[in-house]
This record gives structure tokens, sequence and C-alpha cells, in this order.
């Protein structure tokens, strides 16, 4: 394999297609950002993909050679076939979104998760490095994880780490129609929510409740602390089946640091019991995760490795 040889991470969020150039050592080459344009139907979504290909394929450093791609996504995802199940946020179902592809740009892609992606990053690259048997949980628009046991992803047919809809105990509709969820409790947008329906105060996000916390502020301290119940009670669960080393929290509510992650280590560890308690710790690679760990199944198809 040529030293030159390189592949596209392109992790496509709810929001944003975050994309790079990522060579074989794993260092991020190019960048590239672009709206998702869900609320545009799934033929933009697509198109928007194929245009951040594009623009990175325009950029390509002198003397490299495009050899694979690999796609990050959200929902429920079947990486083995490369199928989007059933992506929410962008509207696919049981969408062959590899095959489609590869049809269209003529390279070996990979498809997976994107917190799964982000897990792999995770786990070889950042905060995870040194454990092989973790969890990525990434705590943002909705609430989802990405299991390693053994040094393994798990994958459970596309289901595995969807621990954003397990039931929380609270009586709380959540978007899939089920009531209780942990991501209609802890997500982001949850909690902003939560907060502005108990004190009538409109709020951008859950940074502001946040910082409403730090005041002292009665509700938002209320609604925070029903967030941290829930991810707890997830994460114990989790941890207590899998044995997990270490959890790695990543997404939009961790930049909130020690205010979140002080009361999940010791809910976390009081719900486990006499069980292992798994190092809480922040994640490291930031919103490139996706991205990194999208590169990763890029590669791995690529070689051949993919599951």
């Amino acid at each position: 394999m040529s030293t030159n040889d390189v592949v596209f991470g392109v992790d496509v969020g709810g929001t944003v297609i975050k994309s790079g150039t990522v060579d074989t050592d794993y260092s991020l080459l190019d960048r590239e950002r672009r709206p998702t344009g869900a609320g545009m139907g799934t033929d933009v979504v697509f198109n928007n993909i194929l245009e951040s290909v594009q623009a990175l394929r325009s950029r390509l450093p002198e003397g490299s050679r495009l050899v694979g791609i690999g796609v990050a996504i959200t929902g429920i995802v079947d990486d083995v076939n490369g199928v989007a199940i059933h992506s929410e946020n962008v509207g696919w179902n049981n969408m062959p979104l590899r095959s489609m592809l590869e049809q269209e740009l003529g390279l070996p892609v990979g498809l997976g998760h994107d917190v799964r992606a982000g897990a792999l990053a995770e786990s070889s690259m950042g905060a995870g490095r040194d454990h092989s048997n973790m969890m990525f949980i990434a705590i943002g628009t909705g609430v989802s994880a990405g299991i390693l046991v053994d040094g393994r992803l798990v994958y459970g047919d596309g289901y595995a780490g969807e621990v954003g809809h397990v039931n929380a105990g609270l009586n709380e509709p959540c978007g899939c129609g089920g009531s209780g969820c942990v991501e209609a409790i802890a997500s982001a947008s949850a909690v902003a929510r939560r907060y502005s329906r108990l004190t009538g105060i409109d709020v951008e996000g859950a940074k502001e409740v946040a910082d409403r916390v730090s005041a002292g502020d009665a509700s938002a301290i209320q609604v925070w602390n029903d967030a941290i119940n829930a991810l707890a009670t997830a994460m114990a669960w989790t941890a207590g089946v899998v044995g997990c080393e270490a959890i790695v929290v990543g997404g939009g509510m961790a930049t909130s640091g020690e205010l979140l992650l002080a009361p999940l280590r010791e809910q976390t560890h009081r719900n486990l019991n006499i069980l292992r308690c798994p190092e809480i710790i922040p994640a490291q690679l930031g919103d490139e995760s996706g991205c990194l760990g999208a590169a990763i199944i890029g590669w791995d198809r690529y070689r051949g490795d993919a599951i």
C-alpha cells in the first residue's frame, strides 16, 4: 500500500455533515463541513453527501490516491449489509446506502453508525485507548452508545448501544412514540425543552440550563438531576451487563464538564453496588470522533477487514 493512500471519513449528522481526508496514520489532512439538509428530503441529504466527497476530492493533496470512503450515519444501521434501517433525523428507512454510494462514487464504501464510529475512534486514538471493555456514550440531540467487549465493537444487527430508548422510569413522551426514554429526559434538547416547559422560560439549549444549575436555579437543578438519574440508570445497566472498565462521555452535554461527570460517577457507581465501577471520563476527540471513526470504517472496507 502506498503511504500516499487516503480515505474520506464522512459523518452525517442530523444538522451537519462533517467529513475529512484521513491518511494511513489516521491524521486528518483536510476537513469539509456543510449542512445535512435533512428537512429537505432524503434525495437532498444523499446529494449533500456526494458533494462533500467531491469537495474533498477536488482538494486531494498532490500524490495522494483516494482508495475508499467510510460513512457514519444516525439511527439504526445494519453495518454488515450497509443498510440504513431507520434514521429518523434524515428520513431513511431500509435504504441500501452503501451500495448506492459505491455505485455513484466507484469506490469501496463502508457504512456504520455514527456513535459506534465515535467509539472506534475514541477506543483507538482517544480517551478509551487503554481499555478493551468500554462504552462511548454520546449525549447530544439524542443519546446513544457504542460498546466494545474484549476489544471488539458490538453490533447486535445494528441495535446494540441504543441506550437512549430504554425506559428510565419517568412518564415523559419520546419522539420515538414511547414514554420514559432516556433520550426524552437526558438529551441536550430534552433538558432545554423540559426546563422551558417547567418554568415558561425559553432557553437556547442545555448549556443555558447548565449555567442556571451553577447559579442555583432550583428548576434547572431538578431537570438536571432527572437527566443525571436517567443517564446513570442506562450506564449502570450497560456496565453491569458487559463489564465496562471505562465509560467515555461525549456529545454536546459533555462540554459542561464536571457539572455532568461528577454526579454521573456518583450515581452510576451507587447503582452498580458490588459490581466493577467503570472509570467515567470525558471524550478527547470532540466533534471529529465520528469523522475519524468513519475513516476507520472506510479503511476496513478497503482492506477487506469489514465485518
